[in-house]
């Protein structure tokens, strides 16, 4: 079993989850609800592990909250 990181933002325009998995290329997806985001990333990913190209490039560190004045 592979476990990845994947970074979840919801886009105002669209209504969408939009998520990816960061340093993988081509793992990312949408969904109308977080659980279908989660599906259609499992899906992905299970693809890019078929084809073997399910290897990061970097690895995923954190967030950081960054602070600006104005």
């Amino acid at each position: 079993m592979h476990s990845y990181t994947a970074v979840v933002e919801h886009d105002r325009e669209t209504n969408l989850y939009v998520g990816f998995v960061p340093g993988l290329p081509g793992a990312h997806s949408q969904g109308a609800t977080l659980d279908e985001l989660q599906q259609n990333l499992r899906e992905v990913l299970a693809m890019l592990l078929e084809d073997g190209r399910a290897e990061a490039e970097s690895d995923f560190v954190g967030t950081q909250a960054i602070q600006v004045d104005g």
